[in-house]
């Protein structure tokens, strides 16, 4: 049966795939980019391996995007401090490759090669890996197969299954079956997600719950922020600190005006906004919306620092520091498409509030149901529930205090995970 479904798979879905893509690829330049990128691929890799120590193992991670590598990261570091393997990473989008090329923990960077079966085999033999790591999900059956026939050790990690995944489809169920059973451990994200993976008849040997490591760097980057002392938060005396991460034009169009009548009233707090894309055109119209309503600076000109209640972020990669000065957050993304990292904010204890949009994130959901998530869907709901902790102090300590418990006792997926990768070394 596993050779109808690669006849299928390999003459009828990958070509029609690859077309699909460079017709794409005129259209969007993040596709092009992808392209080209594995031009020449397997040749850099020659290049790229010959200066290694062929003395050390060869350990593969692959994540699809940005987000899965973040997850990837406190595993790898803590192999590479033990000096005696190589690590290569490869990415599947140009987002998470053009980012992260220049990552120092891994000793090879890349793009994963097209899932040609001919492409595959020729990429290998350049590395010849004694052991893949695939973070959370992207599953190209070539890759896993081949793998698997050189008798490299396979582990699907931070792995998560929804019961509704396209993967449960006729047709596609019966390939994933196959690619599931050829990995030797499949550690898992929640006790759900194992019984997802049971549907797909993986036996109880290769399945375990280790939890999620995004806790663990999440926890790990929040220590290390600590120690950049970014602002001096005494320059704010008495008053409140709210920090909106991540905001796009439709979570400004509900935070905005709920601060401005807030500020009205006569609450006392400074906000510092972090916007998902500080381009100037952006940075301007923050400036100009406040200009009547309260002093702006931007993060810049800090130094300058004369009592202004907004504060305007106008650089990128400081997010998680600046979560440390805040009494409370807001966590953008979720009045548009989806929410951004709820985490960042929770590992400092303080309360979160975000839009509606949170279906794409178990952990917003669960600071939902622990009472230290706020979900808002309007203006007049943000400004009750704002200002309902602005007027108890009391209350963003207590709220803050289930946040910081939470992440810390989801920590402790990495030693899982580790433990078991060393069964195989």
């Amino acid at each position: 049966m596993l050779k109808i479904y690669l006849f299928i798979y390999n003459y009828i879905i990958l070509p029609l795939l690859f077309v699909g893509v460079n017709i794409l690829s005129i259209f969007n330049p993040k596709v092009k980019l992808g392209l080209s990128g594995r031009k020449r691929l397997v040749e850099n890799l020659f290049l790229k391996t010959a200066d290694l120590n062929k003395s050390k193992q060869m350990i593969w991670f692959h994540a699809s995007s940005m987000g899965e590598f973040e997850q990837a990261k406190p595993i790898i570091e803590e192999l590479k401090s033990l000096g005696i393997y190589n690590i290569l990473v490869t990415f599947f989008s140009p987002s998470g490759y053009e980012n992260q090329k220049n990552y120092p923990h891994a000793d090879i960077i890349t793009y994963l090669p097209f899932d040609n079966p001919s492409i595959v085999k020729n990429f290998l033999s350049f590395i010849n890996p004694k052991m893949f790591v695939l973070m959370r999900y992207d599953l190209w059956p070539n890759v896993i197969f081949q793998l698997k026939r050189e008798k490299t050790n396979l582990l699907l990690v931070d792995a998560t299954l929804n019961e509704n995944s396209n993967r449960n489809m006729p047709g596609s169920k019966g390939l994933s079956k196959y690619v599931y059973n050829s990995f030797d451990k499949i550690i898992t994200v929640t006790k759900e997600d194992a019984d997802n993976f049971r549907k797909f008849d993986v036996p109880e040997s290769k399945l375990i719950v280790a939890g999620d490591t995004r806790f663990d760097r999440v926890y790990q980057k929040s220590i290390e922020a600590k120690k950049k002392n970014l602002l001096d938060k005494s320059i704010f005396g008495n008053s409140k600190v709210f920090v909106f991460g991540s905001s796009w034009q439709a979570d400004e169009d509900v935070v905005f005006p709920t601060v401005a009548k807030l500020w009205k009233y006569g609450m006392n707090f400074v906000m510092i906004i972090a916007p998902h894309e500080p381009t100037i055109p952006h940075l301007e119209k923050i400036e100009n919306y406040f200009a009547k309503i309260q002093k702006t600076i931007r993060f810049s000109e800090m130094r300058n620092y004369s009592d202004e209640k907004v504060i305007i972020v106008d650089s990128i990669g400081i997010l998680l520091s600046l979560y440390n000065y805040g009494d409370f957050a807001y966590v953008g993304g979720s009045f548009r498409q989806g929410i951004h990292n709820v985490l960042e904010p929770a590992v400092y204890g303080i309360p979160v509030f975000f839009g509606p949009k949170i279906e794409n994130s178990q952990e917003a959901q669960k600071l939902v149901e622990i009472g230290c998530g706020i979900k808002i869907t309007n203006k007049i709901d943000f400004y009750k529930e704002l200002r309902k902790l602005l007027t108890n102090p009391n209350k963003i300590v207590e709220l803050g205090k289930i946040a910081e418990n939470y992440v810390k006792s989801q920590t402790g997926a990495t030693k899982i995970i580790i433990k078991e990768i060393h069964k195989y070394l």
